[in-house]
């Protein structure tokens, strides 16, 4: 594969990877998304993309794979992510990958699980201006030895504008699909954290208030397992993985309701659970939020 004129190196879970762009213009929309990640060019890189500008938008090369198309920044961003991940799969067997939010306050980490669309980006934003660092948004690989959860900085994703009170910065970068807060506007955490707490958003528009209650270990690891990645690279088909987080984690299920609201609730819950009783600024901090 012929190197192109822009490169940008990140390295991720303990990766290397290549992102040669074309153009300047696709070298900084990627450099948005992955800057906490960005490093040296140093060795060959496990993952290499080559990604060409076309007339009818992008396409996205590795080796040993047929090229992927995009029409637009929006898909492109979204096509390279899904691609990566399943590829950081294959690298890191060890992990075991779950389809969920992570966010950490001190040495603890705490996890936001929903399928997609189920809101944990939107809250993930909302709970950084209150004094919590960032993990991920939306893939939470976790080491099963430790239960530990490891750090995947990207931007964080949006769907759609949040509310008055959480407003995104003005360097936003906007696609035709969603909305990308560049991780250098974010209290980022790049070591792994103890997993101390997880909920399980329900999102229910109709709800006056949110209502939390905690799970069983059974239940709980049926819910993980249905959002587990990765289950097959694990013992039992990672049933075994599932079972030993949610053994050695407290696991609430949250009907959230109004953003504001499941964010109090959260923290309340924390409060509850942590080992160490943490403290959070109880309203929407921006200030917070720089890297």
């Amino acid at each position: 594969m012929r190197d192109l004129p822009h490169s940008l190196f990140i390295q991720v879970l303990g990766c290397r990877v290549n992102l040669n762009c074309q153009t300047p213009r696709v070298f900084e929309l990627f450099r948005q998304n992955y800057s906490h990640m960005e490093g040296e060019n140093s060795g060959v890189p496990d993952i290499n993309y080559l990604i060409h500008s076309t007339k009818s938008g992008y396409t996205v090369q590795r080796e040993d794979c047929n090229p992927l198309s995009a029409m637009d920044d929006g898909e492109l961003l979204y096509i390279v992510e899904k691609d990566l991940t399943i590829e950081l799969q294959k690298l890191r067997r060890d992990l075991y990958f779950l389809h969920a939010a992570a966010l950490a306050i001190a040495q603890n980490a705490f996890l936001l699980v929903a399928p997609s669309g189920g809101g944990k980006s939107i809250t993930t934003w909302a709970l950084l201006h209150h004094g919590l660092s960032y993990l991920s948004d939306e893939l939470s690989p976790v080491d099963l030895t430790r239960i530990e959860v490891h750090s995947y900085p990207h931007a964080i994703c949006l769907k759609r504008e949040p509310p008055r009170a959480y407003p995104v910065p003005a360097n936003t970068v906007r696609t035709s699909r969603t909305l990308h807060i560049p991780t250098r506007e974010l209290p980022v955490r790049s070591e792994p954290a103890i997993l101390s707490c997880i909920f399980f958003l329900d999102f229910c528009p109709k709800a006056k208030r949110p209502l939390a209650r905690q799970l069983s270990s059974a239940e709980a690891a049926a819910h993980l397992y249905a959002q587990a990645l990765n289950p097959l690279a694990h013992p039992e088909d990672g049933l075994e993985g599932a079972a030993a987080i949610a053994q050695s984690t407290p696991c609430i299920h949250l009907q959230a309701a109004g953003l504001d609201q499941t964010s109090e609730v959260i923290r309340e819950e924390l409060r509850y659970f942590l080992p160490t009783k943490p403290s959070f600024s109880t309203s929407a901090n921006t200030s917070v939020l720089s890297s």
